[in-house]
């Protein structure tokens, strides 16, 4: 797909916008165009007039010089702020779509990328895609709506004139783009590529940076990053030496303009086909017709860039989920109990087995265990449950009725899960409890972090609940950052709660009053509870204990 028409298909609710900047764009160019031209017919006809000693009509050419100045000035502060506006709206719906699409695809298509390439993707290559309505699809327009205009013009006076400003406005808008598009769409294309993998390595460094410390790596990846750096410094120099090249032809062509028509207006001058002071304004004209095309070698120049963040962008959305949404899905039902039926499941067809043919029963209230040592299947089982992922084989049912029957969202809606590597973000804590539960109020805030153990900590705290935790957490030891997390999902209102190692980290006093809390909290909001563990303490007070090994349950 092109990427203008891609942006144009992807910004329907913007397009308001997007053409309110268009034609203020276009008025500032016909209003810069009208000055010069404008004030060189008026300048050469009071300089006749006074050599002729004759007079002229002073008042009106004069009051259309100042009001193209002041249209010009008015219109070039208003394209400002429209096009910025546009940009920031198209900006938003072009990262909410990108993120609406690539959200059925997680965990499985979006395990296949490193974070920071799938950062990149979201933001630099939608910034680079967003830049086409500023950098090229305005520019493009009022360039050729205004080339239009000033042949239109200079047809009412000779159509010799008219000819050759077109040919030569051609040239400079459409050969000249053209070809900068095409002699830099290798180099742009490389530099994109580098710089997307620089900016994957970097934030891989960065994250991993105490384990590179730790294993002494660090000259070995620095090397690879400077390796990088020279390869994007010799792209960038490949399209500056291009972009330098494009300006340098830009200008001749817009020399040779002025003086093709100068040559043309003098004979047509000689034989009064125009008036002396039109000399001046047509020569004039021409020149300033230049103006709205001077962005576009050096804008089509960069589309080979788009074009890679397009291939990108596309290459991601368009994989196929692995978890299908049905056509006609059923309603949710009143009942709660879960139910897996001969439930086999592996990531790839490559992969070993990690369920075979698994059954289970989980009533509804009831309260479960679930253990086993590590790459058992116990995640595994989370994803199936939260259809985050689909078996291969085999039912899971909730309430008697078939996932397959079910959306993916209305099932999860039924489970507040918190996860090994449960994300705190760089905001208060109040903000990060009322990501479960926007509307819930001090009193009930307070509740979650009681059972979640953390009450204490967070009087301790001089600003309480609006205390910033940091980037990731880091304001907040581990265990705080877990209980933290674990009092924002008590706070989700789902009849089913998910803990996967909810007292990791945690001493054994601190863990048995957690758990104490979150049995508390269950009871009072009637909610079934199922545990992934590997600490026994955890198990306390438990319906029912299952061993998960091998791919089948054994109760314990």
């Amino acid at each position: 797909m092109n990427p203008l028409q891609f942006l144009w298909q992807r910004t329907a609710g913007q397009r308001g916008w997007m053409l309110l900047g268009l034609l203020l764009a276009l008025l500032t160019s016909l209003a810069n165009i009208t000055l010069l031209a404008l004030s060189g017919w008026f300048i050469s006809g009071m300089a006749l007039a006074g050599v002729a000693g004759t007079s002229m009509n002073y008042f009106t050419p004069a009051a259309l010089i100042r009001l193209s100045a002041i249209v010009r000035t008015a219109g070039r502060y208003g394209e400002r702020l429209s096009t910025h506006e546009a940009t920031f709206r198209v900006l938003a719906t072009m990262r909410v779509w990108l993120y609406e699409r690539i959200e059925p695809l997680a965990p499985q298509h979006l395990e296949q990328y490193q974070s920071g390439d799938l950062l990149n993707r979201l933001r630099a290559d939608i910034d680079s895609l967003n830049n086409l309505y500023l950098r090229v699809w305005v520019p493009s327009l009022v360039a050729l709506m205004s080339s239009l205009i000033c042949v239109l013009v200079l047809l009412r006076f000779d159509w010799r004139m008219a000819i050759w400003l077109g040919l030569m406005l051609g040239t400079a808008g459409w050969a000249l783009p053209r070809f900068a598009h095409r002699v830099g769409q290798s180099s742009a294309r490389a530099q994109q590529q580098i710089l997307n993998t620089l900016r994957t390595q970097w934030l891989g460094d960065l994250r991993g940076l105490a384990e590179v410390q730790l294993f002494g790596a660090q000259a070995a990846q620095m090397a690879r990053v400077e390796s990088l750096g020279v390869d994007l410094v010799h792209a960038q120099r490949q399209q500056a030496r291009w972009a330098g090249a494009l300006q340098g032809a830009f200008s001749l062509l817009l020399g040779i303009s002025a003086l093709g028509m100068l040559m043309l207006a003098i004979p047509a001058l000689r034989e009064q086909r125009i008036a002396p002071p039109e000399l001046a304004m047509l020569v004039l004209l021409a020149m300033a017709s230049f103006e709205a095309l001077m962005p576009l070698p050096l804008a089509f120049q960069s589309l080979g860039e788009s074009r890679e963040a397009l291939a990108r962008v596309m290459n991601l959305v368009n994989a196929e989920p692995d978890v299908r949404e049905p056509d006609s899905p059923a309603s949710l039902p009143s009942a709660n109990d879960l139910q897996l039926n001969a439930v086999s499941f592996r990531y790839a067809d490559h992969q070993p087995w990690m369920l075979r043919e698994l059954c289970w029963q989980v009533p509804a209230c009831a309260r479960v265990a679930l253990i086993g040592p590590n790459g058992a299947g116990k995640s595994s089982v989370i994803a199936l449950l939260t259809r985050l992922r689909a078996p291969q084989s085999g039912e899971i049912c909730l309430g008697g009725v078939s996932y397959d029957q079910l959306r993916g969202e209305d099932i999860r809606s039924r489970f507040a899960v918190l996860s090994q590597h449960a994300h705190l973000f760089n905001t208060t804590l109040r903000a990060n409890l009322r990501m479960a539960a926007p509307e819930a109020d001090d009193i009930r805030l307070r509740a979650a972090c009681r059972a979640a153990g953390i009450e204490s900590f967070v009087d301790s705290l001089p600003n309480g609940l609006d205390t910033p935790v940091g980037e990731l957490g880091n304001a907040v030891s581990g265990g705080q950052a877990r209980r933290i997390a674990l009092a924002r999902t008590l706070l989700k209102p789902a009849p089913i709660l998910i803990l996967d190692e909810p007292t990791e980290g945690l001493d054994a006093l601190t863990a048995h009053q957690v758990m104490q809390g979150v049995h508390a909290w269950i009871t009072a909001q009637g909610q079934s509870l199922i545990v992934i563990t590997h600490r026994p303490l955890e198990t306390v007070g438990m319906d029912a204990i299952y061993r998960l090994s091998e791919g089948q349950l054994l109760r314990v």
